[in-house]
C-alpha cells in the first residue's frame, strides 16, 4: 500500500509540473479558474493589427498526431483547406505570457495569435464574433482549449479585438485562411479583413464592394538559421511602460506606406525584461530605413535582433 501510495503522489506531482509548465495545457480550464488574468494594461482595439498570413511549413512541434489529454484522444488534421467551425472562443493571458506554447513559441499575449485541438501548427485562421459580427486574424500555434464545448483559445490581444474580454466567452465562427491566395490578394493593397469563400480564400466580389485604406503589402518576412529579424527600439522592466511604448510606436507608424507590427518580447529569466520591436523585416536595408524615421529618434540608440 505505501508503495502504491508514492506512486500515486510522483504521478500527481508530475502531472502538476506538466500543465504549469508548458503552454500545451493553456486551455485546460477557464482563466479564472486557474488565475490567469489580463495585464494592468488596457489595449486600444483600433492599434491592434491582424496577423497577416503567410505561407508557412508546419512546425517541428505541436504537430504529434494522435495525442493524449486528460485520458481524451485527439488527432491533428492533415490538411485543414476549407475548414469551417462554430462554437465557444475562450481566451488566456498573464499566466502564460512568455511560456513556451505547443509548437515552441514564447506564447506572447499582445501577439495575434491561437490555440485549437486539431489544426496543423500554424494555421491562419479568421474568427467571426456571431453576437457582434466583428471579425480578427489570428496564427494558431498552441494546443487547446480543453475545456467544455470551446473551440478556441485566443490571445488576450485577440480576444480585445474581438471585443469579447468582459464576457469572457463569445459565439465564434472560425474559418481557416489560404495563405497562398491571401498573399496574391495582398497585392491589391486591401488592409481589411477580406471576406473568404468556402475554401477560405479571399471572395473578389464582395472585396470590392468594401471602402479599404491602401496601404503597400509588408513583403515576404525572410528565416536565417530559423530566426526572423527585428529591430529592438526599446527595453523596459515595466510591462506598462513596454505597452506604452508599443502605442506610440503604432500611432507614429500609422501613417506609414509599409504597415509594421510592433511587438513585445518578454525575457525567459527571472527578472522579466519587457523588449519592443519592430518585426519581423524582410531585409537589413527595410530595418535600416526604419530606424532613420525622425519619429524614432527620441529613443536612442537601437538595432537589430535575430530571434
Amino acid at each position: 500500500m505505501v508503495v502504491e501510495y508514492m506512486v500515486r503522489v510522483v504521478v500527481f506531482i508530475s502531472i502538476i509540473f506538466l500543465v504549469s509548465s508548458c503552454g500545451f495545457f493553456s486551455g485546460l480550464t477557464k482563466p479564472s479558474a486557474v488565475r490567469d488574468s489580463a495585464p494592468n494594461v488596457t489595449l486600444d482595439p483600433k492599434k491592434i493589427k491582424n496577423a497577416v498570413p503567410r505561407v508557412e511549413a508546419k512546425s517541428k512541434g505541436g504537430n504529434h498526431s494522435p495525442y493524449r489529454v486528460l485520458g481524451k484522444k485527439y488527432r491533428v488534421m492533415k490538411s485543414a483547406k476549407g475548414f469551417k467551425q462554430r462554437g465557444e472562443a475562450s481566451w488566456y493571458g498573464k499566466k502564460f505570457h512568455g511560456r513556451l506554447t505547443s509548437n515552441g513559441e514564447r506564447y506572447d499575449m499582445y501577439a495575434m495569435t491561437a490555440a485549437h485541438k486539431q489544426l496543423p501548427l500554424p494555421t491562419y485562421v479568421t474568427v467571426k464574433n456571431l453576437e457582434t459580427n466583428k471579425s480578427i486574424i489570428v496564427r494558431v500555434n498552441d494546443r487547446g482549449p480543453f475545456h467544455g464545448g470551446r473551440i478556441i483559445d485566443l490571445s488576450y490581444a485577440a480576444a480585445s479585438k474581438l471585443g469579447m474580454l468582459k464576457k469572457g466567452t463569445a459565439r465564434v465562427e472560425i474559418t481557416v485562411i489560404n495563405p497562398k491566395q491571401w498573399s496574391k490578394s495582398s497585392k491589391k493593397n486591401h488592409d481589411v479583413i477580406k471576406p473568404l469563400d468556402s475554401n477560405g480564400t479571399p471572395d473578389t466580389k464582395k472585396i470590392s464592394a468594401q471602402k479599404v485604406a491602401k496601404i503597400a503589402p509588408t513583403g515576404k518576412k525572410i528565416l536565417v538559421n530559423g530566426k526572423r529579424l527585428y529591430l529592438q527600439v526599446v527595453a523596459y522592466q515595466s510591462l506598462s511602460s513596454a505597452q506604452a511604448t508599443q502605442n506610440r510606436l503604432l500611432d507614429s507608424m500609422r501613417h506609414t506606406p509599409t504597415a509594421y507590427n510592433v511587438v513585445i518580447h518578454p525575457s525567459d529569466h527571472e527578472n522579466t525584461v519587457y523588449r519592443v520591436r519592430i518585426g519581423p523585416l524582410s531585409t537589413r536595408a527595410e530595418l535600416e530605413k526604419i530606424k532613420q524615421r525622425a519619429s524614432l529618434q527620441s529613443f536612442g540608440t537601437m538595432h537589430s535582433i535575430w530571434e
